[in-house]
């Protein structure tokens, strides 16, 4: 074989080898951009997690670029991704921005996640928001936090059963309970009975309730007869109960007026109400009239007169004695 013929093969060799190595190269370092076939797109977030330079930026799991730097600012507050996208590719400011992971345990990139792509289109160096990735740890730690609440709550459980084992659950209560469930099984059957007995007896008297449930409907038709009735003896007779309601009034009037009359001493009431003589006088004349008539009832008007002798010449006269009231009989 011809020396300066291995020499082109070995090269060759060579050759094929070193564009392997340089396709392997841009295979694993996400890719190769050259300048004016990008824009930039900056984007804020408190967090980029475990996020690095030359992670792919994907958007509906297609890549669109890939991150260029990741700066912190001078605070400490915020960082700033910077993205470069591929000008082919058009971004809606709507779009959201979410730091994501590959699976698991793999690497993180920046997601994008188009809306309604309605409004403007991102350009050449302006700045978008971004929600904070995923925090495992963070998580961890909440869990872990949640896991001792539920530790603590378990306990405070186990106490709280303890309670009601030893307080609800003992020998008495359990009795007591027996106890009241009997009873109320008594109570039960006893209503029970009560209800068959208020059964039968509805059941036995069921024709005399029918017929006191005609007699209520029979007096409430009545009834309404007589209530109707009135209410047109009302209706007609409205004027004459009005006068007599009016005569009513008037007579306590002139009731009222006699009465303060004989209050004052007016009149021959009044008088004998105030006077003690003349109501003494008025009296002994009811007496005597009282006498007398007795007398006309037992002796008559000629025994009366028969009775009475003419006074003596010489003799002084006497006043003339009342008859004597007669006396009353037992009977």
């Amino acid at each position: 074989m011809n020396k300066s013929r291995l020499e082109w093969k070995v090269g060759l060799f060579v050759l094929i080898g070193i564009i392997v190595l340089a396709a392997l190269l841009l295979q694993f370092s996400k890719g190769v951009t050259f300048p004016g076939q990008t824009y930039n797109i900056k984007l804020r977030t408190p967090n980029v997690g475990g996020l690095k330079v030359k992670s792919q930026v994907l958007m509906a799991g297609v890549q669109v670029g890939t991150i260029s730097d990741i700066a912190l600012s001078p605070h400490g507050t915020n960082v700033t991704i910077s993205l470069k996208i591929f000008n082919r590719y058009q971004i809606h400011k709507d779009a959201r921005f979410v730091i994501e992971q590959a699976g698991f345990l793999g690497d993180q990139y920046v997601a994008i996640m188009p809306t309604r792509n309605v409004g403007d289109i991102f350009h050449d160096g302006e700045v978008a928001v971004t929600e904070p990735p995923f925090n495992l740890q963070e998580v961890a730690r909440s869990a872990a936090g949640f896991l001792q609440r539920i530790d603590e709550t378990a306990v405070r459980l186990n106490d709280a059963i303890a309670d009601v084992r030893r307080l609800v659950l003992n020998e008495q209560t359990l009795t007591n309970l027996s106890v009241a469930v009997g009873n109320m099984r008594m109570v039960s059957e006893r209503a029970i009975g009560t209800m068959d007995n208020l059964d039968a007896l509805i059941s036995t008297n069921s024709p005399a309730l029918g017929h006191a449930s005609s007699n209520l409907v029979v007096f409430t038709e009545e009834l309404k007869v007589f209530s109707t009735g009135l209410s047109a003896i009302l209706a007609t007779n409205s004027d004459q109960i009005h006068n007599a309601v009016k005569n009513i009034e008037s007579s306590t009037v002139v009731l009222k007026t006699v009465l303060e009359e004989l209050q004052a001493g007016k009149g021959l009431a009044g008088a004998l109400l105030k006077d003690e003589q003349l109501a003494d006088s008025v009296s002994q004349i009811a007496n005597n009239l009282s006498i007398t008539s007795s007398n006309l009832n037992r002796l008559g008007l000629w025994g009366i007169l028969w009775q009475r002798k003419p006074p003596k010449a010489n003799a002084p006269s006497e006043p003339a004695r009342p008859l004597a009231a007669p006396k009353q009989s037992d009977e």
